[in-house]
């Protein structure tokens, strides 16, 4: 789908409703932009509160210090690039 919208002298666009009915976008939503080349692309950013639950965490990993987990993730990242 190609839609069209008008860029205000304020840098604004209304994202027209075909659009946001296409993506679900209601009221207060966020959305993301990325920006790929000469492109960009819009799309409504996940609930963080529909997504807790989501992912599975083991027994042992429960309760982990937040800052323990960014240690390690960062640790394992650094590894596999060697």
């Amino acid at each position: 789908m190609d839609v069209a919208a008008r860029v205000t002298s304020k840098g604004q666009v209304t994202i027209p409703r075909a659009v946001r009915e296409a993506l679900t976008i209601q009221e207060g939503d966020q959305v993301v932009f990325r920006v790929e080349g000469q492109r960009a692309i819009l799309a409504r950013s996940a609930d963080l509160i529909e997504l807790a639950g989501s992912v599975t965490v083991p027994a042992t990993k429960r309760g982990t210090p937040w800052d323990d987990v960014v240690r390690e993730t960062r640790k394992a990242r650094a590894a596999s690039r060697r």
